[in-house]
C-alpha cells in the first residue's frame, strides 16, 4: 500500500499531475475536491457560496481524514488549502505517505490564475494588483503547511509530464 498526496497553491497542476501519476504507476487517482462535490452535488464554488469556506474546510477535513485511512494505495489530488486547516498537514507523513510539495513562483502561479479566477473562489474578482497581493500572501501563510511535505518540487516551465518523472524518481 503506497499513498502519494499531491500538495500546493492552486494553479501549479496538482490535479492533471495526480492524474497522470496515478496513470503511470498504474494506481487509483483521487481529487479531493471532485469527491467533495460528489458527496454534497455542488460545484466547489457553489459550496462556498452556499455553505461558506467554514462548512467546506470542516467537510474537506472529514472526507480526507477518510481517504488517508483507507487501505487502498492511490495518488492524490487536494485543494490548495486542504493541509493548512484542521491539523491535515498531520496526515502527510507516515507509513507509507509520500506527500509531494508542486511548488511554483509567484509570477508563474498568477500567469496561471489570472484568467481562471471565474472558477476560483478565493480569487474572483480581484483585480491584477489584488491577485498577486492574494496570491504573495496566501503562499506566505500556507509555507509552513506545504513545507511539511515529504518532497518538493519546483514546476516552473515543465511540463506535467516531466514533473510525473520527476516523482517517479523520487520513489524509486
Amino acid at each position: 500500500m503506497c499513498k502519494i498526496v499531491l500538495i500546493g497553491y492552486m494553479g501549479v497542476g496538482k490535479t492533471t499531475i495526480a492524474e497522470l501519476l496515478a496513470d503511470k504507476l498504474n494506481v487509483k487517482w483521487l481529487d479531493l475536491d471532485a469527491l467533495l462535490e460528489k458527496e454534497t452535488q455542488l460545484s466547489i464554488s457553489m459550496l462556498f457560496q452556499q455553505k461558506g469556506e467554514v462548512y467546506f474546510r470542516k467537510l474537506e477535513h472529514a472526507l480526507f481524514t477518510k481517504v488517508m485511512q483507507s487501505d487502498e494505495s492511490f495518488v492524490l489530488s487536494t485543494g490548495g488549502g486542504t493541509p493548512c486547516y484542521a491539523n491535515n498537514h498531520l496526515h502527510l507523513n507516515g507509513n507509507a505517505i509520500y506527500s509531494i510539495y508542486l511548488k511554483a513562483s509567484i509570477p508563474t502561479l498568477y500567469s496561471r490564475l489570472y484568467s481562471a479566477t471565474v472558477d476560483r473562489p478565493l480569487l474572483a474578482q480581484k483585480s491584477e494588483e489584488e491577485l498577486l497581493e492574494a496570491i504573495s500572501k496566501n503562499l506566505f501563510d500556507r509555507a509552513y503547511y506545504y513545507n511539511q511535505a515529504t518532497y518538493k518540487i519546483d514546476v516552473d516551465d515543465k511540463l506535467p509530464t516531466a514533473v510525473v518523472e520527476e516523482i517517479v524518481a523520487l520513489l524509486d
